[in-house]
């Protein structure tokens, strides 16, 4: 092997790329803000599990030593419910309000509001009503072909 095919391979070892429960995670921020690139996990508690963890939250997510990131990923694995799972459970809850037929489960499978906004204006993007932003009206005269 070559030499620079050595320095590489160095280069790629400092510099693995930190992956927490199958998320990938920018190895140029800070780590309090790094975690809730994890869907589950939010500023207050990403700064809980880095608490629990005994990490600087200050600290660059290339920094981290080893045994900090295994110490990150088993906090979170033991007591977070994150990604694939936590999206299962909310799928559940909703399929389960539809099932029951309340209030929200209908305003669900109408694909409405669900939370008690107003739908006589606002609510375009809810019910996939986007309309674009118009001229003055008029259509354009017709092209010549």
């Amino acid at each position: 092997m070559g030499h620079w095919v050595t320095e590489l391979l160095i280069i790629n070892i400092l510099f693995m790329a930190v992956r927490i429960a199958g998320v990938t995670i920018p190895n140029e921020k800070r780590v309090e803000i790094a975690l809730t690139y994890i869907f589950g996990i939010g500023r207050s508690r990403s700064n809980e599990i880095l608490k629990q963890a005994n990490v600087n939250p200050d600290t660059r997510v290339k920094n981290l030593k080893e045994d900090e990131v295994n110490r990150i990923r088993n906090i979170i694995e033991k007591n977070y419910k994150v990604e694939g799972e936590l999206k299962r459970e909310i799928i559940g809850n909703i399929k389960r309000l539809k099932e029951i037929g309340c209030y929200r489960g209908i305003r669900h499978i109408k694909n409405l509001p669900v939370r008690g906004q107003r739908t006589k204006t606002n609510s375009r993007t809810v019910r996939g009503n986007v309309r674009r932003t118009m001229g003055s009206g008029r259509r354009p005269p017709a092209q010549k072909t």
